[in-house]
């Protein structure tokens, strides 16, 4: 019988490395927690990969060769999957979210990705890193644009961003572009496309004080929630973990202003913005 041919790069290959790790699994007549044992990896873990929400590293596909009898298959293909134009430590996580049907996030220090304008995303990229050239600085722009572009959709993926108050006080790339920015959330708002919620600075202490948090739900696949640091960040898979972030998540939805009182202040310190601007 022919073996499995080597992808194409210019299709979906992480799709199509997915459903060959499918197929080859069941030949062998393996569940998903079976292999993942063999890989030392959860089950879940393995669904991720197989519906094209992970990425499948080096690694795990030198594994995956070996215990499916791949003849070095994945090996093979698995670098035309890793093409990106993202930083390596969020490259899996914008891909993830090109997937996701709900993307539930919480953002304690800037504006969130997919909300940002190219203007704002311009100032936080040049505060990152102050000596990187001008042409370096428009890519990475540009592809934090491409990741917005998800909401051009009408109705999917569900997003529903928790903002700190912090977040929206901080000026950042000046008082303009700060009144633009926040006047772009509130359109996406009041267009029904995203909810929007504002965590006062009044709500004080709260259970996520130690960082940000995304939540992405799949079709098909289990959920992942991705935890972000200083130029870091991790994708977590494991059930127990995510079912946790998620009511740490729903904690943070309690403690926020509702959506019309979010939606007042998010438009109020807009128009602040704009106003000590033209004064």
């Amino acid at each position: 019988m022919a073996g499995p041919k080597d992808l194409d790069p210019s299709s979906s290959p992480r799709a199509l490395l997915g459903a060959e790790l499918r197929h080859a699994r069941e030949r062998k007549g393996l569940s998903q927690e079976q292999l993942g044992q063999r890989l030392f990896v959860s089950g879940s873990f393995i669904g991720q990969l197989e519906a094209g929400t992970r990425r499948m590293q080096p690694e795990y596909a030198a594994l995956l060769d070996e215990v499916l009898e791949m003849g070095g298959f994945f090996s093979r293909n698995c670098n035309a999957a890793a093409k990106t134009k993202y930083p390596q430590h969020f490259a899996e996580v914008a891909e993830s979210e090109a997937q996701a049907t709900a993307i539930r996030e919480y953002a304690p220090l800037l504006i969130p990705g997919l909300l940002q304008t190219a203007e704002y995303a311009r100032a936080v990229n040049r505060a990152y890193d102050p000596t990187t050239p001008e042409e370096t600085i428009e890519e990475w722009v540009e592809g934090r644009m491409a990741r917005a572009r998800l909401l051009d959709h009408p109705t999917k993926p569900l997003l529903w961003a928790v903002l700190d108050e912090a977040a929206l006080r901080r000026e950042t790339g000046g008082r303009a572009v700060m009144a633009e920015a926040l006047r772009h959330i509130a359109g996406l708002a009041r267009r029904s496309r995203v909810i929007v919620q504002v965590l006062p600075l009044s709500a004080g202490a709260h259970t996520a004080m130690e960082g940000a948090l995304k939540l992405m739900d799949f079709e098909g696949a289990p959920p992942l929630v991705y935890l972000e640091g200083v130029r870091s960040g991790r994708l977590e898979d494991d059930p127990a973990a995510v079912a946790r972030l998620r009511f740490v998540y729903d904690l943070l939805v309690a403690s926020a202003l509702s959506q019309e009182k979010s939606l007042a202040l998010i438009e109020a310190l807009a128009e602040d913005y704009a106003h000590e601007e033209h004064r």
